[in-house]
């Protein structure tokens, strides 16, 4: 079959100095924002600007995996903040003794301040059990989704739109709460809203719960643990 006019190759054009310089302040700025969040609702437009470019990720066998749910009512969002205080509770007691109180400390969700929260799932059967790509490497789904979060985060980003993953949920109390089906994963819930302000440098390395690694560390030369010298 022959391609539709105007799909076949073409050349790509280059990115001027000032649009790359746009795509890496947008990677290097990103947040992951917790308590800065404003109050004003986020235009419908901009929502669905920053959902197209999630829909735009790459995809293992195109089979676009990822459905949005897009989370406004306040009584739903208490029922997950209520979840994600009983989740907390149970992380504490993981968490090593001596930095407990620092745990404690850190802000670690904008659930009810951010304006919209987005729970961000995959169909792992969207185009059948296995699929294109995904007969050896089962996950390639899940990370096609991840995909689709981190291309959210950057338009987001660069719509001076902030967001917060939160992570510490239980899956199944998301997917009671938000009626999501067994077969359907649950990948990210996300707090969205606006924000004037956010940290210059990751909030936990600020906090000092961690540091970036040196990037040297963690390349290695054609075998595991070999590096260039």
């Amino acid at each position: 079959m022959s391609e539709e006019k105007g799909d076949e190759l073409a050349p790509t054009a280059s990115f001027s100095q000032a649009e790359r310089d746009a795509v890496y302040r947008a990677i290097y700025e990103r947040r992951d924002v917790r308590d800065e969040f404003l109050e004003e609702e986020i235009p419908r437009e901009t929502i669905l600007r920053v959902l197209q470019a999630a829909h735009h990720a790459p995809s293992v066998g195109f089979m676009q995996p990822w459905n949005f749910v897009l989370v406004r009512d306040g009584a739903i969002r208490a029922r997950i903040r209520e979840a994600f205080e009983a989740a907390v509770a149970r992380e504490t007691r993981e968490i090593p003794e001596e930095r407990q109180a620092l745990y404690r400390s850190l802000k670690l969700q904008g659930i009810m301040k951010a304006p919209l929260n987005i729970c961000v799932t995959c169909d792992r059967a969207r185009h059948g059990a296995t699929g294109l790509g995904r007969t050896q490497q089962k996950d390639m789904d899940l990370l096609s989704t991840a995909c689709a979060v981190q291309n959210l985060w950057l338009a987001a980003r660069a719509e001076g739109v902030g967001v917060g993953w939160v992570s510490i949920l239980r899956e199944e109390d998301l997917r009671a709460i938000l009626g999501i089906p067994e077969e359907i994963a649950i990948v990210a819930y996300l707090c969205v809203g606006f924000i004037e302000r956010a940290y210059r440098r990751p909030e936990l390395e600020v906090k000092r719960w961690a540091k970036r690694l040196p990037l040297a560390e963690l390349i290695f030369e054609n075998h595991w643990g070999e590096r260039s010298e």
